[in-house]
């Protein structure tokens, strides 16, 4: 049996270190800030939503705490995805695009960890959300060889303001940061925050109004941001050759977020030599996560297995 960290609800209301349990059932939940006793209200506050399957809408979070699913170590590819529900900065639907998904990925033999980022304006805007998904990133790079996975196969996935978040980590994975907890605790600061690839799926791509969700951008920039941050918030215009490879998901008649963003990144990547490959779909809107069981956009889940098998990093579902 392989030893695993979990943090537990105690009747106190504080989180706690405790008990371990096997790879490939449950999760592994750790403080991504490395807290060891949290206030259980400072993790977020759950709302359930409408739907035949657990789709929680989640806000208020103060200190992320992290799940980890890792797969049966007979199916383990050694690559590992960190993924990012959307909500428009506002919140997220942590198991339609976050829980779900992991369990999606640890099935066909990747490391998957669910990251409920800090959001909702305020004192969360720019630049803790992107505070949070570096942290992320260098965590699971940190625990690479604790966990079986390969520091060569280490992706961001998003949804949404999620695909926002997991396209500017894979931008501006260098940028210094002068966030609120970018200091706190520096034990993986000289760990790298660069993705391996990138898997973007109706991302919010750009903060420029004329293509923006406009909601996005007020919950992570404020009302009037000046004319440097929205360029340096909008992944497309950051993208270099450094940029990973990508894969874009997005419906044509998305009505929340424009195909453009997606479009725009695409191109980008394209003019910087950025592996890259899109697939549009004429119907679809917005939100569907892994769920879409109507049209070609149905289909997209295969699309990802396919081309994650094809780099070798995931196998085919059974």
């Amino acid at each position: 049996m392989i030893c695993r960290m979990i943090i537990q609800v105690l009747m106190s209301g504080t989180l706690s270190v405790a008990t371990t349990i096997a790879a490939g059932s449950e999760p592994i939940e750790i403080a991504l800030w490395g807290d060891t006793q949290l206030a259980a209200d400072d993790i977020g506050k759950y709302e359930g939503r409408e739907s035949d399957r657990p789709n929680r809408w989640l806000t208020g979070v103060e200190h992320p705490v992290v799940s980890v699913y890792r797969p049966e170590a007979m199916n383990a590819t050694g690559a590992a995805v960190v993924v990012f529900p959307g909500g428009g900065y506002a919140g997220q639907a942590i198991d339609k695009e976050g829980h779900y998904v992991a369990e999606w990925l640890s099935q066909r033999g990747v490391t998957a960890m669910v990251v409920p980022y800090r959001c909702g304006g305020g004192k969360q805007l720019h630049p803790v959300p992107l505070a949070d998904a570096k942290r992320a990133v260098r965590l699971m790079r940190s625990r690479a060889e604790e966990w079986g996975v390969d520091t060569a196969k280490i992706g961001v996935m998003g949804f949404s303001a999620g695909g926002h978040l997991a396209a500017t980590a894979s931008t501006l994975f260098d940028l210094p940061l002068e966030g609120p907890l970018e200091g706190i605790d520096d034990t993986f600061a000289e760990v790298s925050a660069r993705p391996d690839f990138s898997i973007l799926v109706y991302p919010v791509i750009s903060m420029r109004p004329e293509v923006s969700h406009g909601g996005s951008g007020r919950n992570l920039l404020g009302e009037s941001p000046d004319e440097a941050l929205v360029v340096q918030m909008s992944a497309d215009e950051q993208v270099t050759a450094q940029t990973p490879p990508a894969l874009i998901v997005h419906s044509i008649d998305d009505g929340a977020v424009p195909v453009a963003n997606a479009q725009r990144y695409y191109e980008a990547c394209r003019a910087h030599g950025v592996p890259v490959e899109m697939h549009l779909y004429e119907t679809g809107g917005h939100g569907y996560g892994m769920w879409a069981t109507e049209g070609s956009v149905a289909a997209w889940p295969a699309v990802l297995e396919g081309w994650l098998v094809g780099r070798g990093l995931a196998t085919a579902a059974n």
